[in-house]
């Protein structure tokens, strides 16, 4: 028999082996951000980057024609002329790729790696100098919403003139043209600008452990380093306490797993994905906020939350999509079952390039190399499957039918008034199901348009492909989801009922501009 201490140093050693392995990689990886790529590597991964879009996605000239598709490829082949690193690489082709304008489609910027060891000593150094604020991007300018840094003197609403020298307008004008939205929109770019800004920032600088800040408040003008801290021994000792009290309640620790597991959780705001509240002096309006659409055993919350609203005998519903950037498509067809007032369909067909296309993209396009070896076994199979469900229609184009039959409402339904909010980053999954409660004028709009376009998105399986020089990733949209619901308007989101963009006094004083006018509306009418 093998002894317990022999394998127990096998592992240690494998798991040794492991560590350096990876510790070997980042260092390579690291390694080639500053490496310089000859001209003719760098034309190589500009046709491969066009020849896997014409391979794999089905809309590419749903928004630019072919001909000016093809002109920015070319002319961009031709301009590389001398060696570049690979983020300068990336500011010459992230925008050819954006011009396709489909939100899915995009190049990752490349960033250094951190090992576990070295992110874990970040962490322990305390919060970072970016961390201490919140943040909006309000007319072209960066302004403080939240101030939650050691330094109190930097009031809510004061301006942000530069980081490090950087001013936060020129990084985001800059940083605009290497992503896009769903079409021709401008609400998507606005709303995301603030929250992208730390990233945009971090791509070309790193991590950093303190920044100098230009703030301007008023016409008074000042300089102020704020440094990564620690929380003081007070708080965490508050925090210690709190922790153990929750340890204390077991009946109440129980809960808030539970509705974690339920509701789903997000760790980095501390907030749940999925809420339901009731609302208004009486409680008689239900508020059912969603974040996202993944995450959590979803079904058993809108059954929940559906069998709570029917009890109640509530007649007015207020769904919060806004900055729900989408996620499941099962769970918004789910959800739908419970909004719709008959039977319904949710979908068309979705267009697909192929269905190798599909096997590429969807089937061979993760896992390592003994993965992918498991993976070619049961290939013929799969295609198979796919023969069966992918079909040549009379247009040309190859389709793939999914949620494109028939549904029955649930029992518990709502049958009572809608209201949805959205904004800019109503984004993806949330926009399609925004387009087929508007086009069944199940719902009245409040807000903004959304960035996702009303006649659908390309998404689905969205492999992520390396760049053979460069070792860019480029991530794509391989199936084009149509909501059932179509609207002439070529390229645009959502429209709302009501229009209401946010002041940045209503930022500052968090006050819901959108929500309050509804809760208004009902009191009038």
């Amino acid at each position: 028999m093998i002894s317990r201490l022999f394998l127990e140093k096998r592992i240690t050693l494998l798991l040794l082996l492991f560590v350096l392995v990876q510790c070997s990689s980042i260092k390579k990886e690291n390694a080639h951000l500053q490496k310089l790529i000859p001209a003719s590597q760098l034309q190589k991964d500009v046709d491969f980057t066009h020849k896997k879009l014409q391979k794999l996605h089905p809309k590419l000239d749903y928004y630019i024609s072919k001909e000016k598709l093809n002109y920015q490829f070319d002319s961009l082949k031709k301009n590389l002329t001398e060696p570049l690193t690979p983020l300068e690489f990336y500011k010459k082709i992230s925008p050819v790729v954006a011009a396709i304008k489909q939100g899915h489609s995009y190049l990752l910027p490349p960033q250094k790696e951190y090992s576990k060891k070295e992110t874990k000593a970040i962490t322990k150094k305390g919060i970072g100098p970016f961390s201490q604020f919140d943040f909006s991007y309000y007319n072209d300018k960066l302004y403080v919403i939240k101030n939650k840094s050691y330094d109190k003197s930097i009031s809510a609403g004061t301006e942000v003139l530069s980081i490090n020298g950087i001013k936060p307008q020129e990084l985001v004008n800059e940083y605009s043209r290497f992503y896009s939205s769903d079409g021709f929109n401008n609400t998507f770019k606005k709303e995301m600008a603030s929250k992208r800004f730390v990233s945009f920032f971090t791509i070309e600088n790193g991590i950093k452990d303190s920044l100098n800040y230009v703030f301007k408040n008023n016409d008074s003008i000042r300089t102020i380093t704020i440094k990564r801290f620690k929380l003081d021994s007070l708080e965490e000792k508050t925090k210690k306490t709190a922790s153990k009290k929750l340890l204390i309640d077991k009946e109440k620790r129980s809960a808030l797993k539970k509705k974690k597991r339920i509701n789903g959780y997000d760790k980095s705001s501390n907030t749940f994905i999925r809420e339901l509240n009731f609302i208004s002096k009486d409680s008689s309006v239900a508020l059912l906020k969603i974040k996202a659409f993944r995450g959590g055993r979803f079904r058993k919350f809108y059954a929940q939350s559906f069998a709570e609203i029917q009890k109640r005998n509530i007649q007015t519903l207020i769904i919060d999509l806004r900055n729900n950037g989408g996620g499941r498509l099962n769970e918004i067809v789910h959800l739908y079952s419970y909004l719709a007032d008959s039977t319904f369909v949710f979908l068309q067909k979705s267009e697909v390039v192929s269905r190798a296309s599909l096997l590429e993209g969807a089937y061979f396009n993760k896992g390592n190399i003994a993965f992918k070896i498991g993976k070619a076994l049961f290939a013929p199979f799969v295609y198979g499957y796919l023969l069966l469900t992918v079909h040549k229609d009379k247009d040309g184009k190859n389709y793939f039918a999914t949620e494109t039959k028939p549904k029955p409402i649930s029992p518990k339904a709502f049958g009572g008034k809608l209201y949805v909010l959205i904004n800019g980053a109503s984004f993806s999954a949330s926009s399609i199901i925004s387009s087929n409660l508007k086009g069944s004028k199940r719902a009245t709009f409040v807000g903004e348009e959304t960035g996702g376009d009303y006649n659908g998105t390309v998404a689905g399986f969205m492999p992520v492909i390396e760049l053979p020089h460069s070792k860019l990733n480029i991530r794509i949209g391989i199936m084009n989801f149509a909501p059932f619901y179509q609207t002439p308007i070529h390229g645009h989101g959502i429209y709302p009922d009501v229009t209401i963009t946010p002041g940045l006094e209503d930022q500052i004083e968090n006050r819901d501009a959108e929500l309050n006018w509804i809760l208004e509306h009902i009191d009038t009418k």
